[in-house]
């Protein structure tokens, strides 16, 4: 597993009832409805790259591999969604991705 940011970890360390509740929204939010854990990584991860959240991004992406999801479907993901959020945040979501496929990469 990839060591988490600082600042992540700090806040749940800090705010333990507030990260809780954190953790159960989004355990209900994929608990409401019929996706599968991997296409609601992979809805996750262009919602992230939308945002331009790097962090999130790499989060989303690990899960979505780890949810059985291929290099492929993240790319496809994050390319569907050039027409609506533009190419340049696009590209540096497709940067962060290749981070994460790289570091995937070295691990095996």
């Amino acid at each position: 597993m990839a060591k988490l940011p600082d600042q992540y970890v700090g806040i749940r360390k800090r705010f333990k009832e507030y990260f809780s509740a954190l953790n159960n929204l989004g355990k209900t939010a994929r608990q409401a409805g019929p996706l599968n854990e991997k296409t609601s990584q992979l809805v996750q991860l262009a919602a992230a790259a939308a945002i331009r959240s790097e962090g999130s991004v790499h989060s989303h992406a690990r899960r979505a591999l780890e949810a059985g999801a291929k290099p492929e479907e993240l790319y496809h993901a994050l390319l569907l969604i050039t027409s609506t959020v533009g190419f340049p945040t696009v590209s540096a979501a497709l940067s962060w991705l290749d981070d994460v496929l790289e570091e995937k990469k070295k691990k095996a």
